[in-house]
Formats: C-alpha cells, sequence, structure tokens
C-alpha cells in the first residue's frame, strides 16, 4: 500500500477557496504522538485542548472544532478510532466524543508500515508540511506536535536506541510563553491574532540537541528576531540576567541600533513571580559555546 499516496490525497471539505487543514494538523500530531510511543493512543477527552490550540494557531480564522478530523480522518485510511464500546467512531459531535470515551490512533497498516520502514514517518510528514503550510511554519509545527523531524527522515534508530533517546517535550512551547506572560524577555513584544501568540517562540539556552532540558529554567521566551539572534551568538546572556550584546555585531540602521544595540545591559523580563529564571548552569552554557566573543558595554539610559 502507498501510505505517501493516501496522504497526498486526504479528503477535505473544500469551499470557496477556504482552507482546511484540520486532517493534517490531527495526523501530525498523530505522527508526533507515535514517534514517542508506538503503542499510544489518544483520547479525545484529554487532547482536545491541544488539537484546539493548533487549530486556532495554523489553521483559518473561521471557528472550528477538532472533532471533526478526529471522527472523518477514519475514512482515509490512516486512522483508526474505538470508544469504550468497541471499534468505530460514534460520530463528529464533541458532546458523543467526550462521553464515549472515543480514542483514536494511526490505523494499524500504517503501524506496521512505520515500525517496518521508520524513515516513512518523515516522509509523510514532510507530504503533509509541504501539501498545506508555507516553509516558514513547518519548523514551529514541528514543535508545536513534538514531531522531531531530523530523527524521523533518517529512521536510523530501533529498538533499545529508541528508548535511549531523548524525546522532545510538546508542552515546552506553552510552559516557557506562559511563564514569560507571552512577550519576548528581551525586547517585549507581545503579538497575538484571534487570541494565539504570533512570532513568539520558546528558546533553549543550552540548546536540545546538546543535553538542554525541556525546562522552564533553561528556556526564554522571544520573538522571531530575537530568538534567532541569540541562537547565532549576537544576544546572551550576562549575571544578574541582563542582556549581552556581542562585540562583533555591526549594524548601522536605526533598526539595528534600536532592536539590537540598545537591549545591551537591559535586564531581562520575566519569568513571571513563582517561576525559575534561566539557571546559572545553562546561562554559562550558552555564554561559554554560543555567544560570539566579548559583550559591548551597557548602553546608557538617560
Amino acid at each position: 500500500m502507498d501510505w505517501l499516496d493516501r496522504v497526498a490525497r486526504l479528503k477535505r471539505w473544500t469551499k470557496g477557496g477556504v482552507r482546511a487543514p484540520h486532517k493534517p494538523l490531527l495526523l501530525l500530531y498523530a505522527l508526533g504522538d507515535f514517534q514517542r510511543d508506538a503503542d499510544g493512543e489518544l483520547r479525545y477527552s484529554a487532547v482536545e485542548e491541544e488539537l484546539k490550540r493548533l487549530l486556532a494557531e495554523y489553521g483559518p480564522a473561521n471557528p472550528t472544532t477538532p472533532a471533526y478530523p478526529f471522527h472523518h480522518l477514519v475514512s482515509d485510511g490512516v486512522w483508526e478510532v474505538h470508544t469504550d464500546a468497541g471499534p468505530g467512531s460514534p460520530g463528529s459531535g464533541i458532546g458523543v466524543l467526550r462521553e464515549s470515551g472515543a480514542t483514536g490512533r494511526l490505523a494499524s497498516g500504517l503501524r506496521v508500515a512505520l515500525g517496518e520502514e521508520p524513515a516513512l514517518l518523515g516522509r509523510m510528514a514532510r507530504v503533509l508540511l509541504d501539501a498545506h503550510f508555507p516553509v516558514s511554519l513547518h519548523a514551529d509545527l514541528c514543535e508545536a506536535v513534538g514531531l522531531d523531524l531530523e530523527r524521523s527522515e533518517t529512521g536510523a534508530v530501533r529498538g533499545a536506541e529508541v528508548a535511549a533517546r531523548r524525546q522532545r517535550d510538546r508542552r515546552m512551547r506553552e510552559q516557557i510563553l506562559t511563564a514569560y506572560e507571552f512577550q519576548c524577555a528581551f525586547c517585549g513584544y507581545d503579538g497575538a491574532i484571534g487570541g494565539s501568540a504570533v512570532g513568539l517562540e520558546a528558546a533553549h539556552v543550552r540548546w536540545w540537541s546538546h543535553e538542554g532540558p525541556d525546562e522552564v529554567d533553561n528556556g526564554l521566551c522571544l520573538c522571531s528576531l530575537h530568538h534567532k539572534l541569540f541562537d547565532k551568538g549576537v544576544l546572551g546572556l550576562g549575571e544578574g540576567h541582563r542582556i549581552l550584546v556581542s562585540r562583533r555585531f555591526v549594524g548601522r540602521s536605526e533598526a539595528s541600533r534600536r532592536h539590537v544595540l540598545d537591549l545591551s545591559g537591559r535586564p531581562v523580563i520575566g519569568p513571571q513571580p513563582g517561576l525559575p529564571p534561566v539557571a546559572d548552569r545553562h546561562r554559562e552554557w550558552h555564554t561559554g559555546q554560543v555567544f560570539h566573543g566579548e559583550a559591548r558595554q551597557p548602553v546608557l539610559q538617560g
């Protein structure tokens, strides 16, 4: 069976050119869950809120519900649902999905195929991402659903190696953005659209690829610009949780001065009271391993 063809041909509601990424989003979420636990299941009542947030952030502006794809994806042959009463979906109503204990997971044949050919998961994810979302959103989407795309595309780890591989925590973004009250810790940017933060990201201080934990004391809420500059070593964190700007950074425009150079010496915004700031061990790792050269002198405020 050609699973890639099935994924590429997902039946979607179409009317007046309105985008309908409901099924692709659910399938990406399910692939991320399978990557973490091949035997896991998704109980509708337990994942409804997460799926609603995904639809609000990556779906069309009109109100929608995850109940629709949870039921209708079955017809595409890649998804199966059972309830407390037995196999089969009870329908697309929110109430009946909750009350029946509806639980979904990838179809049994697809689970077998993914077990035999792990790299298939990455190819399926690529088909979904390329067909339904712009490249600029691919990394954010993978983070949101907890999908390690690099690992999924190589398909290189099995058995004990899979158990030993660290798994990303897809709750990290929500925890970090909440800790910093949905504003950039460096500049205070707090944009949102339709109730969903836009242009804000959860940045690891000690990189996840270098044993950095998915914990609040290893994270910062940063806007897209300052996240990129932080990961490139232009910006860093100094003692007293003040912002460092590398002497090697060159920017002559007013925008460079305002968005980068003027940050030197400013205190980090957040986290909210009662939550831990960036731990010194993670801050020191970033300063030693990522930050470029010496820091500029703090800008005198006046």
